[in-house]
Formats: structure tokens, sequence, C-alpha cells
């Protein structure tokens, strides 16, 4: 039995979910796998339940009806895993963004460094990001500047979305009052890691953009994530923002 658990949401990532789930399993340390599928019409699904016989007990497949959005996935994900007996709780893109071999260094950050909140981050130690145009870099990194000066949270890379959370951190916070569904789930979270004063540590990762697949960035996630942050800032202020 695996005490750590991936969070694998996917939608049309058929060219990537095979490799990638053996990937995780091949890594020295054992982690067990939850895809949260939202009915990807390239049957994604389908491909994940062909493995669960290779894999089994390991690997496991949660569909939804449709695209729902990638915080609700995480949601319905972390929901999932606090029915268990996992300590440690990850989520991942499908994408090959997130390299699987840094899984294990957010692991020991939290399981051996004390880190409740383990954060795979690209802008720690510079901006490490590969195969993006110099503009979603730029768009990237100031979003993140823009963030850490609105909430005052010590964070450099605040929405990355490979994370490792310890268990007591999902079950503190209320995951049934997240607000968000697009990219700022992810701030969302952590802010609220951080109004909980729960010790947050980013981990120096290299982001590489997907070389297969669709991206399923748009306007209305920026628009979300830009807005959404000042809103979440008030709402704390005036103790208004549950956790």
């Amino acid at each position: 039995m695996s005490n750590g658990i991936i969070i694998i949401p996917t939608y049309n990532e058929i060219e990537n979910i095979e490799r990638l789930i053996r990937n995780i399993f091949a890594l020295q340390r054992k982690f067990h796998i939850l895809v949260v599928d939202d009915n990807s019409p390239d049957n994604t699904a389908s491909k994940v339940e062909s493995l669960q016989t290779e894999f089994f007990g390991a690997l496991f497949l949660e569909k939804r009806s449709g695209k729902l959005g990638l915080g609700s996935a995480y949601i319905h994900g972390f929901k999932w895993a606090l029915t268990k007996d996992y300590e440690y709780i990850f989520e991942m893109d499908a994408d090959f963004s997130h390299n699987p071999n840094d899984l294990i260094r957010l692991y020991n950050a939290c399981e051996r460094k004390g880190a409740d909140v383990a954060i795979g981050s690209r802008y720690i130690t510079g901006v490490n990001v590969i195969n993006w145009p110099m503009s979603r870099v730029l768009m990237s990194w100031l979003a993140s500047k823009y963030v850490q000066v609105v909430t005052g949270m010590d964070i450099h890379d605040t929405t990355a979305g490979f994370v490792c959370y310890k268990r007591k951190v999902l079950e503190n916070i209320d995951l049934d009052k997240i607000q968000f569904v697009g990219y700022a789930f992810q701030i969302e979270m952590k802010f609220k890691s951080y109004l909980l004063k729960y010790k947050i540590k980013e981990v120096p990762v290299i982001f590489t953009d997907r070389t297969r697949g669709i991206s399923k960035m748009s306007s209305g996630i920026i628009s979300e994530a830009v807005f959404g942050v000042i809103n979440m800032k008030i709402k704390s202020l005036f103790n208004k923002m549950s956790t």
C-alpha cells in the first residue's frame, strides 16, 4: 500500500496518458494514481481501464459526465483520496509538462523536510520553462508576481499545478467552498493553505510545454485568475473567506 496518490485530471489525453502512467509506476518510490476523466471523446478513460488489470490496486479511474473544469476535477479527486488512507495527495497535469521524476522531490519536501504543501515551482530559481513563447512566459511570470503582491504570499509560482499536499491540509480546507474551477483554483488552494498557516515550500522544477495533445488554456481562465485574486483578498480582509 502506497501512502501517496497522484491525481491526474484528463480531457482528451489519449496521446499522453499511458506513457505517463507507466513512467510514474516505474519510479523507485511507489505511488498510486487516480485519473479523473471528464468524458473525453478520444477514449482516454478506456485506455486507463485497459491498464487497470496490469496495475491492479494501484491505478484508479473516476469518470465524470462532461468537461466540468480543472478545479472541480481536483476536488473530486481530493474527496476520493480522503476516503482512503493516503497521507500525501498530489496534483499533476497529464501532458508531461510536469516531470514524473520530480514527484519524489515533492514527496521528500513534505515527508522529510516538514512542508505541509510542496509546490513544483517554475520561478523559485529564475524562469525554468521550456517550449513556451516569450509572451506566454512573461504573462505567467507576471501573473504569479501579481498574485504574490495582492495576497501577500511569499510564493514565487502561485499558479503552479504541480503540488503535494499533506492529508491534514485538505482535511482542514472546506473543499465545498472552493470558488474557482479554472487556473484560479490553484491560487485559491495555496491562499487557503497560507491563511491556515501551513508550511509551504517551493521545489524548483523545469516545466516543459506539452508536445502532444492540445492546451486547455483560454482567455476566460486567465480572467478568472486576475479578478478572482482581488476578490479572495478582499474577502480575507473582512474575514469572509471560508477555509
